[in-house]
This record gives structure tokens, sequence and C-alpha cells, in this order.
């Protein structure tokens, strides 16, 4: 196998073909000719050794070879493009960027004006900043997708280097006139008794909940599940159930939705979102800086 004369034209040119399933389709998005295109990838056929597509009327069909090496071009392409785009930042003044992702707690509750904070100071370096499930961050992590990862403890962590982060509070929100509404406090099984409203079943919070109720030999009567946390509190004001949420994140929705907080006693309630990184002595100057600002801004 020849790698020297694998091209990015040829690859981009292979891509298309693929999802257009028609070498003179793929041809004209590319802007060449099919002859041309036809010539590329038979060169690219012969730089690999292997026939990549199934030639039939219709058009053309990966063969086993050829599925393999879309998903290598996919991933060399989509790694030329942000090489493309850091490029043009550098260009354009930005000093680095910064791949976060980040799970729902903390973008609702403390990542907004940390942030801001953040980009005031250190202009030249630009946030990508994506929400996600507290398992997709840490995969994402590991396969180079992200820089930095916020999630929930209890998530398998999957060798990623960890750093503490912030900790946070577990309420159980319940709408004005519902039976626990008078209690200031109680334990998630007296909670147990009702319908619940919770995010999906791959979010960390809705698998606490589920191992907390499991714990208690009990199954969770859940009602429905939403995406975000001001949906869960409109169905708990709309009276389908509780909820159990992050305190700091359901402040502004308890008076405009009438709705009550109330303190679990249950110790799993605390819990801490941790920042993942794959390598803590590979950790390129800009992404350190803001690893050093969030911890700086949670420990003050």
């Amino acid at each position: 196998m020849n790698l020297h004369r694998l091209d990015l034209v040829s690859l981009s040119l292979f891509n298309l073909v693929v999802r257009t399933g028609s070498i003179s389709k793929g041809a004209e998005l590319a802007h060449l000719a099919v002859g041309a295109a036809s010539k590329r990838i038979s060169d690219l056929e012969a730089a690999v050794g292997t026939e990549l597509f199934e030639r039939h009327s219709r058009g053309v069909t990966l063969t086993v070879a050829g599925n393999a090496l879309h998903l290598h071009a996919q991933r060399i392409l989509n790694d030329v493009d942000h090489l493309a785009a850091d490029l043009s930042d550098y260009a354009s003044g930005v000093l680095g960027v910064v791949r976060l992702w980040v799970n729902t707690s903390a973008v609702t509750q403390f990542l907004p004006r940390e942030l801001a904070g953040f980009v005031a100071a250190n202009p030249g370096i630009r946030i990508e900043l994506e929400e996600q499930n507290s398992s997709e961050i840490v995969l994402a992590v590991l396969d180079g997708r992200a820089d930095v990862g916020i999630f929930a403890d209890r998530t398998p962590s999957l060798g990623l280097h960890i750093v503490n982060y912030r900790t946070d509070r577990l309420v159980l929100v319940v709408p004005r006139g519902h039976p626990l509404a008078r209690r200031r406090s109680v334990r998630f099984e007296q909670a147990t008794e009702y319908d619940f409203v919770s995010l999906s079943g791959g979010t960390s919070l809705a698998q606490r909940l589920q191992t907390a109720t499991e714990a208690l030999g009990r199954r969770l009567r859940l009602r429905i599940q939403v995406r975000s946390f001001d949906a869960m509190c409109q169905m708990v004001a709309a009276g389908m159930g509780v909820a159990v949420l992050p305190r700091e994140a359901i402040q502004p929705h308890l008076r405009s939705m009438n709705l009550r907080e109330i303190a679990l006693e249950d110790a799993w309630a605390e819990r801490r979102l941790l920042i993942g990184l794959r390598d803590a002595n590979a950790v390129p100057r800009h992404v350190r800086t803001l690893i050093d600002h969030l911890c700086t801004d949670a420990a003050g």
C-alpha cells in the first residue's frame, strides 16, 4: 500500500461518490469531469491495493475495504476542516480554541458567569461550548472531540484525569398545594409515592434517580421525560408530577411558576461536578488557562 499516493482531493471525491452512490454525481459535486473523477477513484484503489466500490448499472456500492476507508476518510477530512478553522483563527489574532463539552447542570448553574469573565479577561481564546449528557462528554474527551469535559460524579471516567470543579445540591420540586409542599425536607423514599418528571434516561441525573429508587427496592413512577430543566419545571407546575433538580438551577422558576423546593435528606443529593482531561501532561496553554480560571472561580 502506497500511502504517499493518497491526497485530500481524492478522499473528498471518494466521500462524495459514497454519499451519492454514483461516480458521475460525485464528480459533479466535486466540479470534476467524469473521466478525471474515474481516474482518481482508480488511482485510489491502486494506492490501497484493492477495490473500493462494486460497480453496477445503478451506480456503485462500497466493498468491505471501501467501508473501512470511508470511516477513516471522514475522520481525516473532519480533522482538516478543524485545522483550517484553527489556522484561520490564529490568522485573525485568536491564540487558541477550547472545545468544552458540559452537562446541563454546569451550563445552567455556573458557566454563563464564569465563561463571561474568562472571555473578558482572555479575548484571544475562543470557547466552543457544547451541552451533552455526562457519558457522552467522557467519550468525547477520550476520542479527542472535546479538549475539556465537565460532567457529574458517578459517571464512569474511563481513565480520564479528573479535577474537582463544583458541588451542587439536588432538591425535590413540587407545585404549591402538593401534599409535600409544606415540608422543609423529605427523604427520597417519601417522594417515590408520587409520579415523577425527569430528563431522558441517558442523563446522569436520571440515572442517579434510578439507582436511588432501585436501592429502595422500588420502581420510579416515571410519568414524562423532557430535555431541559426549564421543561421539567413547567411540567411540575402543570401538575404532571414532582422532580429532582439542582437547587441553583430552579431559583429563577420558583416564583414565576409557583413552585416549592424541598430539601432531600439523602446523602446522594449532594453531587460533585468534575472536570475531565485526556492527558494532564499534554494540556495546551490556552486550555490550562481556562481550567485554572474555572477552578479559581469555584474556589472563590
